[in-house]
């Protein structure tokens, strides 16, 4: 029934597969589901599971579709800055994720921005590592973005922020924040688990 499509693929039998037959967790099938009930701990056991080193110790989680993590975790008003800087290693990690439709679900959520800045990094952390066919393969993705860049200007999962920290990060932001429209002081050098 599963084969034919005639029953549906439960999210435990989808995670125990990817780990019986050790598939990537890009294979894993797409929830359109609202996250904004989960809480921090929810996003830092999800990466423990796709097996970002900064959360290993959260590794019994179930596996999540990396694509649509991503675009999860993008979609927050705020989220632990933690677990926001883990977001650049997803594309190093998973660079067959599948691109379209999270690009096309960042246009529909409005956060072409954010993961135009993700991405960006991905690929500067991935030149950093010496990877410089993937950090061309994702610098093509951040141009795929360019085009639907938004003028208006948002923070990177910190909507939360005051005043002062707004104006503050205008002035100091890095020139790939201001070029993306965000609010975030994150930059290359504080990707440690990335750039391993």
């Amino acid at each position: 029934m599963l084969e034919r499509g005639n029953r549906a693929v439960s999210t435990e039998l989808a995670s125990k597969t990817v780990e019986l037959f050790e598939v990537p967790a890009t294979a894993l099938p797409f929830k359109d589901s609202d996250t904004s009930s989960h809480d921090d701990s929810f996003f830092a056991s999800a990466l423990g599971a796709l097996g970002y080193s900064g959360f290993s110790h959260f590794r019994g989680a179930a596996k999540s579709n990396a694509a649509d993590f991503l675009m999860n975790a993008l979609d927050r008003d705020n989220l632990d800055p933690r677990v926001t800087e883990a977001l650049p290693w997803l594309p190093v990690a998973y660079p067959e994720m599948d691109w379209d439709r999270l690009t096309r679900s960042a246009k529909l959520r409005d956060r072409q921005n954010r993961l135009g800045f993700v991405v960006a990094l991905a690929s500067q952390a991935a030149e950093r590592k010496g990877n410089s066919g993937l950090a061309a393969a994702l610098a093509d993705r951040v141009r795929t973005l360019e085009p639907s860049r938004l003028a208006s200007e948002g923070t990177l999962c910190r909507e939360s922020m005051t005043r002062a920290e707004r104006k503050w990060l205008r002035a100091h932001r890095s020139p790939v924040a201001e070029h993306w429209n965000l609010l975030t002081d994150l930059v290359l050098e504080h990707l440690d688990h990335v750039i391993r």
